[in-house]
């Protein structure tokens, strides 16, 4: 239960940041990806803001033998750079250019009911469950990019 509350908390400071932020309207981040025309450095701020506890929270983390609330700590250890990453990424920023949604933006706008968010949403969760029956199997058993 304290698990589950943490989780709440944290969700919902990480949603009112974000809101609060103006990150949930996609015609915000469409106008910082547009460097040629009316580019608005708003999310640069909120990228470079995030870095902040972010670093903390890592050096925090690297002096801690487990988490306060788990057994582990359930930080990223492959540093490997392969086909399936370099087109998830390509996917990821594709999306985002044309809609100005990622994922933590677009859930946290749910909650003030446009329906273009709750359509993005759906085909995001469309996506995900696809991504999950397919596993990506065209990609297994090839060497990564820096492998050769």
């Amino acid at each position: 239960m304290r698990n589950l509350l943490a989780a709440l908390l944290t969700g919902v400071i990480f949603g009112a940041g974000l809101t609060l932020s103006d990150m949930t309207n996609p015609a915000r981040v469409i106008a910082f990806l547009d460097l040629f025309g009316a580019w608005d450095p708003t999310l640069a701020f909120v990228m470079g803001g995030a870095l902040i506890p972010s670093a903390i929270a890592y050096a925090i983390a690297r002096r801690m033998r487990q988490p306060l609330l788990h057994k582990t700590f359930h930080i990223p250890e492959n540093r490997v750079v392969d086909r399936q990453l370099l087109i998830g990424g390509a996917i990821f920023g594709v999306g985002w250019g044309l809609v100005g949604y990622c994922p933590g933006p677009a859930l946290a706008g749910l909650a003030l009911g446009a329906w273009q968010t709750w359509l993005f949403a759906a085909a995001m969760l469309a996506g995900m469950w696809l991504q999950s029956v397919t596993d990506l199997r065209i990609f297994r058993g090839r060497p990564s990019i820096m492998e050769g």
